[in-house]
């Protein structure tokens, strides 16, 4: 590993996703010669969906996947350079920054955005990799639409999945939420509004129940989904107990509600604050510098910061506004140095 900075760079952005690319596209074409890096998860999230249907400008849909490579066009039709480098740290006791990659690499750079998204959740069982983005999904808003009629299943039992199974009962036959426990960890307000749904008969709560395997092929989708379930919850721990019961569950998509963790480790150390969670705290508002982080040149916009709404067009709001916060604070810092380096010559002459 070397601790030489191979390259200085203006501005990096940690993330490809459409906060990052976004950011990229305003950046560069303020001449702030972006440098994008991928990290692990390249495109984001939305290169998990077949389909987007609701992102403005596109009446016949675009695939994630699509979306994404236009993007990244576009930013390098500007001057954006994209790599594949992984941030794995970021030295913010000195300016300029010394960015780290996982495979050693070192750069510097006047002004960081952390746009490095949040992962899903998943389970990790048989099915579920492959048919990501054809039947099972993380994402009630981006998806729901396409299984109209369908019976659906929500995985999950805490604020997300109550939120999701509520919104799906507007495409659904029947929403079904599994939760490998007897109590949910949701607020009350969302127990409360899924069990009005169950009374209506939309809504049907299976607890103690865990899925074992999703069934299906990328493309008919997904077919039906194995389940077990035991009186005293977790029945995957107890699939030797007589008592726990297992099931062939016949659904037309599968939601994982299971929580998203930020992709901020990178910034552990910095300065730069986070909830309990991990996400980053940026400084709002209605005035200019809503993505400034505690620790100056350092901006977040997206799913980095963003956990409640999640969604593509406003992770590209936030990208656009980290991109001008950042273009903002370059001026000011290149002014203020440009004046330190007039007083240094004129001090000298003297």
């Amino acid at each position: 590993m070397t601790d030489e900075a191979v390259e200085h760079r203006r501005l990096i952005i940690a993330g490809t996703g459409i906060a990052g690319l976004t950011a990229a596209i305003y950046a560069a074409r303020s001449n702030n010669d972006p440098l994008v890096l991928e990290g692990d998860e390249p495109g984001g999230q939305l290169t998990l969906t077949t389909d987007v249907a609701n992102y403005p400008g596109f009446p016949d849909g675009i695939s994630g996947p699509d979306l994404v490579n236009n993007m990244k066009e576009q930013a390098e039709q500007f001057g954006t350079d994209i790599d594949h480098g992984i941030v794995t740290d970021i030295d913010a006791s000195d300016r300029p920054f010394r960015v780290e990659l996982r495979d050693g690499t070192v750069y510097t750079a006047d002004a960081v955005i952390a746009a490095s998204g949040a992962s899903a959740r998943t389970l990790g069982i048989p099915g579920e990799d492959e048919l990501m983005g054809y039947g099972v999904s993380t994402c009630a808003t981006c998806d729901g639409a396409f299984f109209r009629d369908e019976d659906m299943l929500v995985i999950g039992g805490g604020d997300a999945a109550m939120e999701e199974a509520t919104f799906l009962t507007k495409f659904a036959d029947t929403v079904y939420i599994a939760h490998r426990r007897e109590e949910f960890r949701a607020e009350d307000y969302w127990i409360d509004r899924v069990h009005e749904k169950v009374e209506d008969g939309d809504i049907e709560i299976m607890k103690n129940t865990e899925a074992t395997e999703i069934h299906g092929t990328p493309e008919d989708g997904v077919d039906h989904v194995s389940l077990v379930r035991h009186p005293e919850g977790h029945p995957t721990e107890k699939l030797d107990d007589p008592d726990t019961e297992e099931i062939e569950f016949d659904v037309g998509a599968v939601f994982l509600a299971i929580g998203h963790t930020p992709n901020t480790e990178y910034l552990e150390g910095t300065g730069v604050e986070m909830d309990e969670a991990g996400y980053l705290k940026t400084q709002g508002g209605t005035d200019g510098g809503q993505t400034k982080t505690a620790v100056d040149g350092i901006f977040g916009a997206g799913d980095v910061v963003d956990f409640h709404y999640q969604q593509a067009i406003t992770a590209g709001g936030m990208g656009c506004k980290a991109a001008l916060d950042a273009d903002e604070y370059l001026e000011e810092h290149a002014t203020a140095e440009s004046a330190e380096s007039a007083t240094a010559d004129a001090e000298a002459d003297d």
